[in-house]
């Protein structure tokens, strides 16, 4: 067992820990990453990256039976499942051992065990059970992540009930599933599924698909959804769920309805909750609430000298809010003040088809804040280059404070969107209004164009609709 010392300890290796521990090096602190299973975390091993392969081969999938509209023609189009997961699982190793790479080039020590505080800026390193190292810091970072929400009723079994890890690596495709929860995960799942040709169903609690989007974005996705032959039913839950040899029969209210719906398997994607337990937090200032840590703009907890980050410190759950929380740390306690960590400015993305994409206040939310807004739309239908790209369908939607021209959110749903919403997370960094967006050039022909029409629209200067 050693015994060393370093002026930063980071527990997790996920996108915040390893982050922040790249860049504690990069301001010459000595710096030890301790992380129990593969670094890279959930994100990249289980998640973010994987998830995105997969997608992309159903994306492939859905083309290649839709070739006809672009001029080709081929028979017996088939796919090699065992393929598409291992491209898949490829993907996150090369990636997974990218990180690795990056520890050695920043000379970053790096513990294989689990880290729990001990007190007195000690992390005690155990592997199965077993003592690693007793490491000591002036500041521990902690960067566990998060994991499915277990649901009474719909336990994981990981053979007719699946989590996110067997919906990453199935051994046969089913005919059909169910799909509880209509978040990210849960649609993104539906989505791969659906264009591999399994006869999907969602059930979400709420009374909308994507919750947490702009209603309007929310109700053109279901209607895309639905489009492709998915199932939505929505201010639903599941009642009761029996396991066969090889199917699942699930009862579903809603309405005051129950339907009886038979799959051969069912994906849990309602929610995450945090990896708090075993860390040592019993005894410390430290706050807990619903199996979240609370911090401040900066990480801070209530423990002199540690800090907590990324999806183990709360919503949203989300890779490169992570990442940047981690940077943010590190610099305040380098003593570069940094600017407090701030969510409104944190872009999401859903990669389902079509893709959705939103950076700050929905119009609801800008509405129940008092205030007077303009709202601006595009349709892709009216831009040239989605005509030309066979992606008509898809919205851009922006919102501003009627009274200043702050700009306040932007809603897309389409092609491309994940790609095109940085220019108005820009935009929302730098605080700009409305003319400075109306006068930004864009390059024709782009998708982009919409987001600049979407902005006109808002102040009755639209072009091209």
């Amino acid at each position: 067992m050693t015994d060393e010392s370093f002026d930063l300890v980071v527990v997790g290796g996920g996108p915040g820990g390893y982050v922040a521990a790249i860049r504690a090096a990069q301001l010459k602190m000595k710096v030890a990453l301790v992380e129990a299973r593969h670094l890279g975390g959930i994100c990249l091993n289980w998640g973010c990256i994987p998830t995105k392969a997969l997608l992309r081969s159903s994306e492939i999938n859905h083309l290649l039976h839709n070739m006809g509209q672009f001029g080709f023609s081929a028979d017996n189009i088939a796919f090699d499942l065992d393929k598409i997961v291992q491209r898949s699982r490829k993907v996150a190793g090369q990636l997974s051992g990218g990180i690795g790479h990056l520890m050695k080039k920043n000379k970053i020590k790096v513990y294989d065990g689990f880290g729990k505080l001990a007190g007195g800026g000690r992390l005690e390193v155990t592997k199965d059970a077993k003592p690693v190292a007793m490491l000591q810091a002036a500041n521990i970072i902690l960067a566990t992540g998060a994991r499915p929400r277990a649901v009474p009723g719909i336990e994981v079994d990981g053979k007719l009930v699946w989590s996110y890890f067997e919906a990453m690596v199935p051994k046969a495709m089913p005919k059909s599933l169910l799909v509880v929860g209509s978040g990210a995960i849960g649609i993104e799942f539906a989505s791969f599924y659906r264009n591999m040709g399994v006869d999907v169903t969602v059930v979400e609690m709420m009374d909308r698909v994507l919750p947490v989007e702009d209603a309007e974005i929310s109700a053109l996705a279901r209607k895309a959804f639905e489009a492709q032959g998915m199932k939505i039913l929505t201010s639903a839950t599941v009642t009761s769920l029996v396991k066969g040899t090889d199917d699942v029969t699930v009862t579903v209210e809603s309405g005051g309805k129950a339907q009886v719906i038979t799959v051969q398997r069912v994906i849990s994607a309602v929610g995450i909750v945090g990896n708090v337990e075993g860390l040592g937090l019993e005894g410390t200032k430290i706050r807990v609430e619903r199996t979240h840590i609370v911090v401040d703009g900066y990480g801070a907890t209530g423990e002199p000298g540690v800090f907590a980050i990324g999806d183990v410190a709360g919503p949203p759950w989300l890779a490169h809010k992570a990442s940047h929380e981690g940077v943010v740390c590190v610099e305040a306690l380098a003593g570069l003040k940094p600017h407090p960590f701030e969510t409104g400015n944190i872009p999401g993305c859903t990669y389902c088809r079509p893709q959705i994409a939103s950076v700050g206040m929905t119009e609801a939310k800008a509405k129940e804040a008092g205030l007077n807004v303009r709202v601006g739309r595009f349709p892709f239908i009216g831009n040239g280059k989605a005509i030309a790209m066979g992606e008509p369908e898809g919205m851009i939607k922006t919102v501003f404070d009627a009274k200043t021209g702050a700009f306040l959110g932007a809603h897309m749903i389409g092609a491309e969107v994940t790609e095109m919403i940085q220019g108005y997370v820009i935009a929302r960094q730098l605080e700009t209004t409305e003319a400075e967006l109306m006068h930004t050039i864009f390059p024709h022909p782009t998708i982009s164009e919409a987001m600049h029409e979407s902005v006109l629209d808002a102040f009755g200067q639209v072009i091209h609709f």
